[in-house]
């Protein structure tokens, strides 16, 4: 053995199987949830997120382990609270009840933001962890803490909407490029293209996160609701007249940070970006999407129908060379997907689910209204208007999280039914 091998076999066991990197931080947090003056507190948690920083994935694995073991609170201690405020629910029972569950790990994570850079290396921190969480279930409680605190920090209080254009920072330009998961950016004359003046692109920002989109939309100003999506983001597209526009078509949202997971952004942005078009355009009639449906192609394996789904895969297909009957039963497979296919009581699809919730209307399918090779693969081509009417919102959202009802236009509803109808007979033959 040679004596490097022999020391790190001495420090292991030292350090109770851990690599010294690991001890080391959790030492630092030690340190800084004893500490009780600000300065040396700040100092503190700048040792700690530098130390998380330079850790390699054996080491970050355990320290998430050692956090979700370390940092939670004494069953015991719950236990005496708990019965406490039950013989005497009095204000201050309960306040010991409260100080009593609240894991240390929020009072680290607290601790850590006061650093510079805190805020952004823990969205980083959630973002490592999620990627691990199905196959370690024992970091859950750590994700629930950090999903307490961001929340808390990313609220709509704290955000700021900005319009992104030619001029904005090449730095978040660059990002733009970066981030966009529905349409690919290719290069910068593609991104030019879509800022420019029948185009908007908004996002939102955090003051802790000053050159980060949290998360970003983007807009065509049309004459008429748009069926596809192709002639949105073709670079060599003519610039039209915003003053000709009565339509704000939304065909792109994407969710930057995969560390703020699971906080919802997009209601807010849709409705703010919406009002905001509004005043710079009154002539504005209509705010709609031209959205995916991701789920559709998945679904339609499950269905089973071989025949269908061979023909799906046709060249012909892409070509737009399909005969109208086999249009018309994939469009109402879709709508009868979109209405009827569930996940306990909401929609199947995610982002039916997205749209629906925040009261907006399931307007339109549209057949290739993506030709794309990710269109084709997602969706067999289509894709959905969902429209944005200002005035039906609140009652819209709030029908969907009473009765779980879906606003969708007499046409979209009317194809559902025709493939209830047809299976009805296929079933009874």
């Amino acid at each position: 053995m040679t004596a490097a091998s022999f020391l790190r076999k001495l420090l292991g066991g030292a350090l109770g199987g851990l690599e010294r990197r690991t001890h080391d931080l959790l030492a630092l947090c030690d340190s800084l949830l004893a500490e009780r003056g600000e300065f040396a507190g700040i100092a503190l948690a700048r040792d700690a997120l530098n130390a998380f920083r330079a850790l390699d994935e054996r080491c970050r694995d355990q320290f998430f382990d050692a956090l979700a073991r370390r940092y939670s609170p004494a069953p015991e201690a719950v236990s005496r609270a708990a019965g406490a405020y039950q013989l005497d629910p009095s204000p201050d029972n309960l306040i010991r009840l409260q100080e009593t569950v609240e894991p240390a790990r929020q009072e680290l994570f607290r601790r850590l933001n006061m650093a510079p850079g805190g805020t952004a290396t823990l969205v980083e921190m959630r973002k490592a962890l999620l990627k691990k969480l199905k196959d370690k279930p024992q970091w859950r409680v750590i994700d629930a803490d950090l999903m307490h605190l961001l929340r808390s920090w990313f609220n709509r209080g704290f955000l700021r909407l900005e319009r992104i254009d030619w001029r904005t920072s090449a730095i978040i330009l660059e990002k733009l490029i970066q981030y966009e998961a529905v349409h690919a950016i290719h290069g910068w004359r593609d991104l030019r293209r879509r800022l420019e003046a029948d185009r908007r692109c908004f996002a939102f920002f955090h003051p802790q996160l000053p050159d980060e989109p949290l998360i970003f939309i983007e807009a065509a100003l049309t004459r008429g609701m748009s069926a596809h999506v192709q002639p949105l983001i073709d670079l060599k597209s003519p610039v039209a007249m915003p003053v000709n526009a009565d339509c704000a078509m939304f065909y792109s949202i994407t969710n930057c940070q995969e560390g703020l997971r699971g906080i919802s952004f997009g209601n807010l942005l849709i409705k703010q970006v919406a009002e905001d078009l509004k005043r710079e355009f009154p002539h504005l009639r209509r705010f709609a999407t031209l959205s995916p449906v991701p789920g559709f192609r998945r679904w339609l394996d499950g269905v089973g129908d071989k025949a269908l789904l061979a023909k799906i895969g046709d060249p012909a297909w892409h070509l737009g060379e399909v005969p109208e009957p086999l249009q018309k039963q994939i469009l109402r497979l879709c709508a009868y997907y979109l209405l009827h296919a569930k996940r306990g009581p909401e929609p199947l699809d995610p982002v039916a689910r997205f749209h629906l919730s925040n009261g907006a209307s399931l307007e339109r399918l549209n057949w290739l209204g993506d030709s794309s090779e990710q269109g084709m693969a997602r969706s067999a081509g289509v894709m959905v208007n969902y429209v944005y009417w200002l005035a039906e919102l609140e009652r819209n959202h709030e029908r969907y999280f009473k009765e779980h009802s879906i606003a969708a236009a007499p046409a979209v509803e009317k194809l559902a039914r025709e493939y209830e109808v047809k299976e009805a007979k296929g079933q009874a033959a």
